[in-house]
């Protein structure tokens, strides 16, 4: 979920991150026991892509929440087995307990973090987990140096309302509401993806920094032996239990 200011990535893009965390995030689903949970809810599901992927492999419930209701409307077919809602993740319109799993991609982010973690502590039922996939853009790594993208990703997202650091701040509110907290980081690096550039590109950047992440894609271009060059975004995954 983004602000208002904020637009989605393309369908195509967001289809692409959750194809790259597919691996990351099938595992902390099975860690948490999705199968066999009953009530589950999506929070800041965008189009629906991994909603979808949630009404399949769980024999309960799926609840799509987001409060950009063009990309709900935008997703019929992959909410077709799950139930859209439009709200605001600070003042979700469930009662307590409503839900023994919520799962988050990449939405944590752009939501007010204090107030949205209370609320999902309020929702989710005892013995019940929030699974959460959140980037910490303080701790990339990326080589060689002149590619480096770092200082403009976190320029760029806090200019659009989100928090380029939402990672490592997330174990120790989740402990400091009752949660118990298991923290795993990626454990496979990979070729970096183009489509980086493209997901950079959709940011609110000035012209300058524009023509930079264009410049930036075409030096990137150039080097296609492997391991020329190095691009990690660091990952929480977290599985926070009550």
């Amino acid at each position: 979920m983004k602000p208002e200011q904020a637009d989605l990535p393309s369908l195509r893009l967001i289809r692409d991150q959750a194809a790259w965390l597919a691996p990351a995030r099938t595992w902390l689903l099975k860690q948490a026991n999705a199968r066999q949970r009953r009530r589950l809810l999506d929070l800041g599901c965008g189009f629906g892509v991994v909603s979808k992927e949630l009404a399949k492999l769980s024999r309960g419930r799926v609840v799509a929440l987001d409060h950009s209701l063009p990309a709900l409307l935008a997703a019929p077919s992959t909410l077709r087995k799950a139930a859209p809602a439009c709200a605001d993740a600070a003042t979700l319109p469930f009662a307590d307990a409503s839900f023994d799993l919520v799962f988050c991609q990449l939405a944590l982010l752009w939501m007010p973090l204090e107030p949205m973690l209370a609320e999902v502590r309020r929702v989710v039922q005892p013995g019940g987990v929030l699974v959460a996939i959140e980037p910490d853009y303080g701790g990339m790594i990326e080589h060689p140096p002149e590619l480096a993208t770092a200082p403009l990703w976190i320029d760029a997202l806090r200019r659009a309302g989100a928090d380029p650091l939402v990672g490592r701040k997330l174990p120790g509110l989740l402990a400091g509401l009752g949660f118990e907290v298991q923290v795993e980081l990626m454990s496979q690096l990979t070729a970096p993806a183009r489509q980086r550039f493209d997901l950079l590109r959709g940011l609110p950047l000035t012209s300058y920094e524009r023509k930079q992440v264009d410049a930036l894609k075409r030096q990137a271009g150039k080097l296609d032996r492997p391991w020329q060059q190095v691009a990690h975004l660091p990952f929480m995954l977290v599985t926070a239990r009550l």
